[in-house]
């Protein structure tokens, strides 16, 4: 890992996003935004209770502060609206893996893939890695279009259940650094 510490008061921003940590200041709007809809194609099933959206900031809040994750609230510039999460899991290996959210009244601006721009211009500056994993259900055509304008290639195709018991047909993208 390279020499940049992640710190609790980090953000990112881009033209439009402001990414910043995520804390239990969102968990009502995490709880409100991630719902069925917007989880069909994840590996996460939506929260049933307040209690289980705080239970997973706080697992996340400790990945991040032992360097193996970092799970960032995506806000938009200016307004500081709610617009979704993005993560890089397993930051400690050497294939580490993004994921992200957009709530449902923001899709179709591009968000996600702006987020997820940030976040691999991020990792690239604060990682050492072999390439980036990115896994979406093939159905997941708008994720799937994040992936490839990043340049991911398919690294492998695999059937998986996520936690609502439904079976999801991923391909994992490969992202390579730029560089």
């Amino acid at each position: 890992m390279k020499n940049k510490l992640y710190t609790t008061h980090m953000s990112i921003t881009t033209e439009r996003l402001k990414l910043v940590p995520l804390s239990l200041k969102y968990a009502q709007v995490m709880f409100n935004e991630f719902t069925d809809e917007i989880t069909i194609f994840m590996y996460p099933k939506a929260p049933k209770t307040i209690d289980d959206t705080i239970v997973q900031i706080n697992s996340r809040i400790e990945k991040a502060k032992s360097r193996k994750g970092l799970t960032m609230v995506i806000l938009r510039k200016g307004s500081d609206e709610f617009l979704g999460r993005a993560a890089i899991h397993q930051m400690d290996t050497d294939t580490p893996a993004i994921g992200i959210w957009i709530k449902k009244s923001a899709h179709g601006n591009k968000y996600g893939r702006e987020a997820v721009t940030a976040l691999r211009d991020w990792a690239e500056a604060n990682l050492e890695y072999r390439y980036l994993r990115y896994p979406v259900d093939k159905r997941n055509i708008p994720s799937r279009k994040i992936a490839e304008s990043l340049d991911g290639v398919i690294g492998k195709e695999f059937t998986k259940k996520n936690l609502a018991g439904k079976i999801l047909d991923e391909v994992e993208y490969w992202i390579y650094k730029k560089n």
